[in-house]
């Protein structure tokens, strides 16, 4: 497909052309999305309600800023940020999600910034490589991310995730597996995201809270996160104040 705003409003989101920033946050949950908007952005202004996705744009310390969900697993996050590229003209996207701490030393609560996405999926077929695709984030927004948080004293760890197809895995040594090759945690939508972004040459990283550690059992409820990222969802809002367009 060709890059057109004139392929706006798309099926899946509602939005003119204008009305989403350069920038925009991406939790999964559009709960979490409304959260953001209502708690942090300035006169924020729901643009999509399409499939309750909803997805909200408004100011944060005077800059420009789109929050919107993605949902969960890498079809859906493939869609809507191939459209939030492609066809609304957003640069950078920061996926602000949760994930199964697996490492050890990774605790329920900590900050991951995800370097790189291992992954169990074919989604990178489509793209006919004569090999296999290493998703990264990009290194700027890894980098301030990086700062942000250590300006702000937050638990940060830095490396590769794995980007599951599933969450209820039938093989009980696929996690001990990906642990010993490094990976600090399981997420099911950072890979999609960053060949994504690979593809048509924009920005993204991925942001996690460690929710559980399905190794161990350690667990935060439903509630604590829909609501209780807040660490993360500073550091981000920062990152995106900072490389956000006026206007």
């Amino acid at each position: 497909m060709e890059n057109s705003v004139s392929q706006t409003p798309t099926p899946h989101n509602g939005a003119k052309e204008g009305q989403i920033a350069k920038t925009v946050l991406m939790p999964g949950d559009p709960l979490r999305a409304k959260f953001i908007a209502e708690q942090y952005l300035e006169n924020p202004s729901c643009f999509n309600t399409v499939r309750n996705m909803l997805g909200y744009t408004g100011t944060y310390r005077g800059r420009r800023v789109s929050v919107m969900g993605g949902g969960m697993g890498m079809p859906s996050v493939g869609i809507y940020t191939y459209e939030l590229y492609h066809f609304y003209g957003v640069e950078s996207i920061i996926r602000i999600g949760s994930a199964g701490g697996i490492a050890d030393g990774i605790r329920v609560g900590d900050l991951i910034a995800a370097m790189g996405a291992c992954t169990d999926s074919h989604y990178a077929a489509q793209y006919r490589l004569p090999g296999t695709f290493a998703p990264v984030a990009d290194f700027g927004l890894l980098r301030r991310a990086v700062e942000i948080a250590e300006r702000r004293k937050a638990r940060l760890a830095v490396g590769s995730v794995l980007s599951s197809d599933v969450f209820y895995g039938d093989d009980p040594q696929a996690l001990p597996a990906w642990k010993k090759m490094g990976v600090l945690a399981v997420e099911m939508e950072a890979a999609a995201l960053y060949m994504n972004a690979a593809r048509c040459g924009k920005k993204a990283l991925c942001l996690l809270t460690v929710s559980d550690c399905p190794l161990t059992g350690e667990a935060l409820s439903a509630q604590e996160r829909e609501t209780g990222f807040t660490g993360m969802m500073k550091i981000a809002l920062e990152l995106a104040a900072e490389g956000a367009e006026n206007g």
